[in-house]
């Protein structure tokens, strides 16, 4: 998979072509109930993820020989640096993996989750790793990846108990938070200050990594504004509507209720009168 790009191409076309040929396809067919499959995917993606940043803490923060904070790269065929490799290699083949994210988005007519960041996210993923995996299997590589494969364990797990059903929903308060974590400010100030120390790292691949960080930046931005404070501020707009709208629906009645007793007072008085 990685003496060529060929092959990492052709998966990623395949996915964009299923994505949106998918949909169409979908569109007049019952959706698929996928719940077990799902759970299986899940739990297995949080055990795989959660090996994979495993093996980058064990290389990297458990090793006394490893700077972290720049660490240029290492091609000799040293255990510890074959290790990194390998492990920089099963993350790269699991984002080819996570393409069946989406996959299962449109099998279940999920289509509201088919956003504009998912597929970027899933799209540029295996081919931003397929270029570190050939060029820089170590060194710096070590932070973006152990971040997002920590991630990824939120996040599955997230999926996996979302997949349980309803009864699940109020474990799940935790979500907004996660988003939070994506936001990647972490990885922008890391690699620009390994550019500043220069340890030896290549820096074309860590300018690469800021530009494409930072379009991550701003679209994980824009998804939580959408998701959650856009929501929350008209969620609190329509509860100030209701709420204006109870208090002059009162008043409205108060006033028929007024007026209502006002005029049968001055019924029964002039009856009053009469007789």
């Amino acid at each position: 998979m990685i003496s060529s790009p060929l092959p990492t191409l052709i998966c990623v076309s395949i996915y964009v072509m299923f994505v949106y040929g998918g949909q169409k396809w979908m569109k007049s067919r019952p959706a698929f109930d996928l719940k077990n499959v799902m759970m299986i995917y899940n739990f297995c993606l949080v055990l795989l993820n959660a090996y994979i940043c495993y093996e980058f803490v064990m290389t990297t923060l458990l090793n006394p020989g490893f700077s972290l904070i720049c660490q240029p790269m290492d091609y000799t065929l040293d255990y510890t640096s074959v290790r990194f490799a390998k492990v920089c290699w099963l993350f790269y083949f699991s984002k080819l993996i996570e393409l069946l994210d989406t996959v299962f988005f449109v099998l279940r007519k999920k289509n509201n989750q088919i956003s504009f960041l998912h597929v970027y996210h899933h799209t540029t993923m295996p081919l931003l790793w397929w270029v570190g995996v050939r060029f820089v299997p170590g060194g710096e590589a070590y932070f973006s990846a152990s971040i997002n494969s920590f991630i990824h364990v939120l996040m599955y797990t997230y999926y996996l108990l979302s997949a349980m059903g309803p009864q699940m929903q109020k474990y799940l308060w935790w979500k907004k938070y996660m988003t939070t974590l994506q936001l990647f400010w972490m990885i922008m100030f890391h690699t620009s200050y390994a550019i500043y120390t220069d340890c030896g790292f290549p820096k074309a691949y860590m300018y690469a990594l800021i530009a494409y960080t930072l379009s991550h930046i701003l679209l994980f931005s824009n998804f939580y504004y959408q998701t959650y404070t856009k929501k929350a501020r008209m969620k609190r707009e329509q509860e100030r509507e209701v709420q204006s709208n109870g208090h002059m629906s009162n008043g409205l009645q108060q006033k028929s209720v007024n007026k209502s007793s006002a005029v049968s007072n001055g019924f029964v008085k002039r009856r009053s009168r009469k007789d």
